[in-house]
């Protein structure tokens, strides 16, 4: 592994020392910022932000696209193990999932 080494201000010195542990990936994170594809972002937000009816939330997926990657990213993971990069895409497709189950959840108990 490479040595870095960079001059920065005390006061980040010391938030950095909390994290010291995380700094490689916070740094890779910073780099490629995004784990997906910008289309599924923009395919969940749209979503989101057209005031969808309970039914609609309720019947929400993600594209066969979506569904087909992130089967491969499952089966992979079980069978050869991933990559630092499908990690933190299946990460993400985790954390999207999260969200739009709460979203549902919500929607099943909001008065109508």
């Amino acid at each position: 592994m490479a040595k870095l080494t960079i001059e920065i201000p005390d006061d980040l010195l010391e938030q950095i020392s909390l994290v010291k542990e995380q700094l490689p990936e916070l740094l890779r994170r910073c780099i490629h910022p995004l784990a997906l594809p910008a289309q599924v972002y923009r395919y969940v937000l749209d979503f989101v932000t057209s005031q969808p009816t309970p039914e609609q939330i309720e019947a929400f997926h993600p594209t066969a696209d979506m569904r087909s990657r992130l089967k491969y990213l499952i089966e992979k993971e079980k069978n050869d193990g991933l990559s630092s990069e499908e990690q933190q895409e299946l990460t993400e497709y985790e954390r999207i999932e999260h969200l739009i189950i709460m979203f549902k959840t919500g929607a099943a108990f909001k008065p109508q």
